[in-house]
């Protein structure tokens, strides 16, 4: 079985398990599972934020859980040559919501927590593709998460090539005719 396989077998099987009322997420996992999180650098509170907010709000999909994690797990492999982080990122550590970068509201916000969802350094608390998130990434052209976070690897560390990245996706305004 193939890590993306596996990977969508314990979220169905930790939807399952939250849709039957069990909300204690570590209890989903066992020992095979850890490893196997381990393994492509995800911690159980990660997959089980996705599994939550699907459950309950009906966003972000499976899918865009699995692509998220696949960016992570790239990240994970070569980047951090499989070697986890000892730091941890909190709601201290990232700009305000109401920061912003040449114009865009919240772009700091989320560089800074999908940064951190790269290094698997985000406080259990903090969740990269939260509600705050999506709506961001959807009101400037229907931004998948996994997209955006490949956009923040390549930027490495350039805020302005992120910002540039966004306002390339954002629908084009039709042009009033003059009277």
């Amino acid at each position: 079985m193939t890590w993306d396989e596996k990977f969508n077998e314990l979220f169905n099987r930790c939807l399952s398990d939250y849709q039957s009322g069990n909300s204690d997420f570590m209890s989903y996992y066992t020992l095979e599972d850890h490893n196997f999180l381990s393994s492509i650098g995800y911690k159980p509170r990660e997959l089980f934020d996705f599994v939550e907010d699907l459950a309950d709000e009906g966003l972000p999909a499976k899918s865009t859980a699995l692509l998220v994690a696949a960016v992570r797990r790239d990240y994970f492999l070569t980047v951090q040559s499989g070697k986890t982080s000892p730091k941890k990122i909190s709601r201290d550590d990232v700009p305000s919501f109401g920061e912003e970068f040449e114009g865009l509201a919240y772009l700091p916000r989320i560089i800074a927590k999908a940064e951190a969802k790269l290094r698997g350094e985000l406080d259990p608390d903090m969740m990269f593709g939260c509600g705050g998130d999506r709506k961001f990434l959807r009101e400037n052209g229907e931004i998948n998460p996994a997209d955006f976070l490949r956009h923040v690897w390549a930027a490495t560390g350039d805020l302005s090539k992120v910002s540039e990245f966004v306002k390339n996706q954002r629908p084009s305004r039709p042009v009033s005719a003059s009277s």
